[in-house]
């Protein structure tokens, strides 16, 4: 990271922060530290902490296909095998920091009670973007599952399991919670499968 512009530094270190301790409880100089910055540099460009936010939120946003999805997908042709590759790679995060990971988007909206129009709407986009994906992966699976199938509220699902497995890993600092749910989700897209194979071999 030292090799970025300041900028840059300054917003994967809050990246990063925010992830681990939450956006309140990170601190102006934890950012710094972490960035290996002065205050100047940050006030420069950004000129609060919520403008720091916004940065971070974008940067996320920005960063979904190149530095999440790729990485996750990296070999895997299967649609719902997709799926399930992007959640071993949250459980990866998970466990190399000892349950210590938290999805910053996920961490910011649940802190964050009231934030102001530009964070709200910022968080809302990276929570639709995320679930466009995996949208877009039940619909490349579409022929294997029920016809009549809500593919979004699908998707919509395994983003709370994500979402739900590494807050109660978190709290629990173990993997249990995370490996329950993405168990659960996997039985149910194996019954859905199931069901649509039966259907279809049914004499008309």
């Amino acid at each position: 990271m030292e090799d970025l512009p300041t900028r840059d530094r300054l917003v994967f270190a809050a990246l990063k922060l925010f992830g681990e301790k939450g956006y309140l409880s990170t601190s102006i100089q934890d950012i710094l530290r972490e960035a290996g910055a002065n205050a100047g540099s940050l006030y420069h460009a950004f000129p609060t902490k919520q403008d720091v936010l916004i940065a971070v939120l974008d940067l996320y946003r920005q960063g979904i296909e190149p530095m999440l999805l790729a990485p996750a997908w990296d070999g895997v042709d299967d649609p719902i095998e997709k799926v399930f590759a992007l959640l071993a790679r949250y459980r990866g995060m998970l466990e190399a920091t000892d349950c210590l990971y938290g999805c910053p988007i996920g961490s910011i909206a649940l802190e964050l009670h009231e934030p102001d129009p530009p964070v709200r709407e910022l968080l809302s986009l990276n929570f639709t973007q995320w679930v466009g994906h995996i949208e877009r992966c039940l619909d490349e699976a579409a022929d294997r599952l029920p016809a009549d199938l809500d593919r979004r509220m699908v998707a919509i699902l395994v983003l709370n399991v994500m979402e739900g497995g590494v807050m109660q890993s978190r709290t629990h600092r173990s993997l249990e919670a995370f490996d329950a749910s993405v168990a659960g989700l996997r039985d149910y897209l194996t019954r859905l499968q199931q069901a649509t194979t039966t259907t279809e071999g049914r004499p008309t």
